[in-house]
């Protein structure tokens, strides 16, 4: 963890709180009107939008940005690019997998978060925003626009998962990269840590993938898929 920024200090429990808060927030705000709750989706679409490409940009300028390094191929930009879809349009594929996705994925980068620039950077900000603002926008979908899954949306976003780390795994293979931490663990503490070895750790992280796709299914598990606006 970079010097300044403690693991569950003050200033990383302050954002853990931000984020559930803010969902809450504009999920009751859209829940007035058809046109509040479009406005914010759409606010929301274009934010991940914007932090996405200022993230792109930012990588390109400093240099981190060159083939075949700082691609958007970690498990974050897949779920960011996805949940802006959903927030767009309110497509139930896209939602369903941008939900596991931001929950489980972006919501371990946040409770562990693996920074490698100062507090206060750029970098820094970006990671929490970019990582916050998808799990504000699958919560503020599901309570604003009660949106649901449908029957067996976990067994096909976590095919889809393992579809996705296979090419990635393959681009890591060829070209010496280490997107979705396929070829070795974050250097700092995270899940990924207490799981073994590789390659232990990445069918431990599999299996437990599975488990608990599963146990963020139920609150949103719906027989019946209901109509968007």
């Amino acid at each position: 963890m970079q010097a300044g920024f403690r693991l569950f200090g003050p200033v990383h429990l302050a954002i853990l709180g931000a984020i559930p808060t803010a969902a809450a927030l504009l999920a009751r705000i859209g829940r007035r009107s058809r046109a509040a709750a479009r406005r914010i989706r759409m606010g929301l679409g274009f934010s991940l939008a914007a932090c996405e490409a200022a993230g792109l940009v930012y990588e390109w300028r400093s240099g981190g940005l060159r083939f075949p390094y700082g691609l958007p191929l970690q498990l974050c930009d897949v779920t960011v690019v996805l949940a802006t879809v959903a927030a767009f349009t309110l497509a139930q594929w896209s939602f369903e997998f941008a939900w596991f996705g931001a929950i489980l994925g972006s919501g371990m980068a946040v409770l562990t978060p693996d920074l490698w620039a100062a507090p206060g950077s750029f970098a820094t900000i970006g990671f929490f925003l970019l990582h916050g603002l998808a799990i504000v926008t699958v919560l503020t979908l599901a309570c604003q626009h009660h949106l649901r899954l449908r029957p067996g949306a976990a067994w096909r976003t976590f095919a889809l998962l393992n579809a996705i780390a296979a090419a990635v795994g393959a681009f890591d293979v060829a070209f010496g990269t280490n997107y979705m931490y396929l070829r070795a663990k974050p250097a700092r503490v995270s899940l990924l840590t207490y799981l073994g070895p590789w390659p232990v750790y990445i069918v431990a992280a599999d299996l437990l993938a599975a488990v608990l796709f599963h146990l963020v299914e139920l609150p949103l598990r719906s027989r019946r898929v209901p109509r968007l606006e």
